[in-house]
């Protein structure tokens, strides 16, 4: 018999297999592809996004440099118009130089930074440079034309400015003392290693007058009567010897002299020495008699020594404006310095206090036409306490039993004529308090 023999066979590779490998090979190179294309579309957006950002920082900077160019140009214009009346022009450089780099900062605020300098005849300066600056660069403008202007004991004195690009500066004469604020919101214990001189009630009442003549010359005595619209202890600022210059003009506004009511589209100031009729004009008209509200806080601030912002801050717990607190104070027995040394003080120094809280009180009068004018704040600072006129309470919207007619009828305890504030039937004795 015939025996079959197997060997083995060589099969070919199945058709279905083949397919399958043909397949993978086609969804790899699919999703490659799709993942790649994925990518370059993602790095396109992104291109064309950082693209539109260049762009539009571009623009945006355009646009800036094109506002201070008009800004620049706006300045410029005004000042060849005042010709001999602008100070000096410094270029950058110059400033530079003066300040040794900015190596001494005075101070900084929201509006700049401060460095002290010396000029080629070795006086110190204080060299301001601007941060921010309004539209048109009022406040710039502000402080070159108006400080410009003048020429008072009482006034800082501008030696200079600086307006190249978007770079400004202001150069004051410098004040080694520096601002009232540090001299009545501190105590020499406060900062052992920085003691702030204790001032006595002298050289505040002196300091309180310096401001006074300041301000009455702002409104009487310069040819084009200058609103300061920011009164309050940072912005005056004390020489060597204490004496008061008021300082800081970037809210100020000119007006011509026969002008009584100013005009004025924005509030300006700071919270808690802000006139009322300046932010709401239900109280009255906008007028020197602002800068008056103000000085009358200022003073209630040198005698409480505190800071009328926390006052307002803590009426929620206390139930008690500052100036009514003064107010009642001025009235009690305690006396108002209580508020500033421990034991109070002595009968000269309490006489000074209670003299500086009626002037700051009458000048806070809600209705601007109750308050005296800064001639008459200057008179009233030079006479006798027994001469002068206890004012209404102060009003204050926590207080509705206290709150004054606002038209401008006078109340029978207003003065009736400039004499009232220091005559009339609520005279102000040292004997009506005990």
């Amino acid at each position: 018999r015939r025996s079959r023999a197997f060997a083995p066979t060589d099969h070919p590779a199945r058709p279905d297999a083949d397919g399958k490998k043909s397949s993978n090979k086609v969804i790899l190179i699919a999703s490659l592809s799709a993942t790649t294309c994925l990518i370059l579309l993602v790095c396109l957006v992104m291109a064309l996004k950082f693209h539109r950002q260049i762009r539009s920082m571009s623009f945006v900077s355009n646009i800036m440099d094109k506002n201070i160019k008009a800004d620049n140009a706006n300045v410029e214009k005004l000042l060849k118009k005042y010709g001999s009346l602008a100070p000096r022009r410094y270029r950058y450089s110059e400033l530079k130089k003066i300040t040794s780099n900015f190596k001494q900062k005075l101070g900084e605020g929201g509006y700049g930074a401060v460095f002290l300098g010396t000029l080629g005849d070795r006086r110190a300066v204080a060299v301001k440079f601007l941060h921010h600056s309004r539209p048109n660069g009022e406040d710039f403008l502000n402080e070159v034309i108006s400080i410009g202007r003048t020429s008072h004991v009482n006034i800082v004195t501008l030696l200079g400015f600086c307006l190249e690009g978007s770079k400004r500066a202001l150069v004051y004469e410098h004040m080694p003392n520096g601002s009232l604020d540090r001299y009545i919101y501190s105590s020499p214990a406060s900062k052992p290693e920085s003691p702030v001189t204790r001032l006595e009630w002298e050289t505040l009442q002196e300091i309180a007058a310096g401001v006074a003549r300041g301000l009455e010359y702002l409104h009487e005595g310069c040819n084009t009567r200058i609103i300061h619209f920011d009164v309050k202890p940072h912005n005056v600022l004390l020489d060597e010897a204490f004496r008061p210059k008021v300082a800081d003009f970037g809210m100020a506004k000119l007006c011509d002299p026969m002008e009584s009511i100013l005009s004025m589209a924005d509030a300006r100031g700071t919270v808690g020495f802000i006139a009322p009729e300046v932010f709401s004009r239900g109280f009255g008209v906008v007028s020197a008699k602002s800068d008056v509200y103000s000085y009358g806080m200022l003073l209630l601030e040198m005698v409480g020594g505190r800071s009328n912002v926390k006052a307002y801050a803590a009426a929620k717990e206390t139930d008690m404006f500052f100036p009514l607190w003064i107010y009642d104070h001025l009235l009690g027995d305690g006396g108002v310095l209580v508020a500033r040394q421990e034991g109070g003080g002595d009968a000269e120094e309490e006489t000074i206090a209670r003299k500086m809280a009626l002037v700051g009180l009458w000048c806070i009068q809600t209705v601007p036409a109750n308050r005296p004018s800064m001639a008459k704040v200057l008179e009233m600072l030079e006479r006798s306490i027994d001469e002068l006129a206890m004012p209404p309470r102060p009003y204050h919207p926590s207080s509705p039993s206290n709150s004054p007619s606002l038209s401008h009828s006078l109340p029978s305890s207003y003065p009736s004529s400039a004499s009232g504030f220091t005559q009339g039937s609520r005279s102000f004795t040292t004997e009506s308090t005990k």
